[in-house]
């Protein structure tokens, strides 16, 4: 019975989070096209509010390098986004998917911000990719992307795509792996679940891209082991 209601309790809260994130989104993205030169701020705060209405603790492992001009992570649920942009000073340029651009309203969320939007069935996708990166990094945004390309399960990663070596490579960037722990447990928008806990942030070490290596190959492999190692702690 505990099970159950436990179950019950974590879809409530899930259906209060779906709530109060649709309100808050639309009105993010409202202030965003008013004050658009606070854009950086509005998401700041936004994201702030989600970390306290979910009842999250996060706790890093490492230190974060903010002098590099690429993020790349594991990617599980929503939340990714939502710690990443908590715990970053930089005013992030993310890439997505051209099918959330494409959301009524709700694509606004990529628009409003100059976000990264890849159509990954048209074969320029990747030269529009390069081209909008080069773009937001003379305006001083890292670029932020998941190299899976979608979501994993949680407890293992999936193959990297070759988008974000390119990119990295195509512009000399140094590139901040990192590895989060816990957010499909935390907010799983498929099962509309939600419960508080703890998000565990693994930095691993800054590298340099470049294309005469196999950094992004060595990172892909590191990546996937320090999951692992996390995943039989939970054994």
């Amino acid at each position: 019975m505990d099970g159950l209601n436990k179950m019950i309790l974590s879809r409530i809260r899930g259906i209060i989070v779906l709530i109060q994130f649709t309100i808050t989104v639309a009105i993010v993205v409202v202030s965003m096209y008013i004050f658009k030169n606070h854009v950086h701020k509005i998401i700041k705060l936004w994201m702030k509010l989600q970390i306290f209405f979910l009842g999250i603790k996060i706790e890093e492992v490492g230190k974060i390098d903010e002098s590099c001009d690429m993020v790349i992570m594991n990617h599980q649920s929503l939340l990714d986004i939502i710690v990443i942009e908590h715990i970053h000073n930089r005013h992030l340029a993310w890439v997505g998917k051209k099918e959330i651009t494409d959301l009524f309203f709700f694509g606004h969320i990529m628009k409003a911000p100059q976000m990264i939007t890849i159509d990954r069935e048209n074969k320029t996708g990747l030269i529009k990719l390069i081209k909008e990166a080069k773009d937001r990094l003379s305006k001083n945004r890292p670029i932020a992307i998941f190299p899976e390309g979608t979501r994993s399960q949680g407890d293992n990663m999936l193959s990297f795509k070759a988008g974000a070596a390119m990119v990295a490579n195509k512009l000399n960037l140094k590139v901040q792996p990192l590895i989060i722990i816990n957010t499909k447990k935390i907010l799983d928008s498929q099962k509309l679940e939600a419960n508080p806990g703890v998000v565990k942030v693994i930095y691993l070490d800054p590298v340099q891209a470049n294309k005469d290596t196999n950094w992004y190959k060595e990172t892909e492999e590191e990546m996937k082991e320090v999951l692992a190692t996390e995943m039989r702690k939970e054994l």
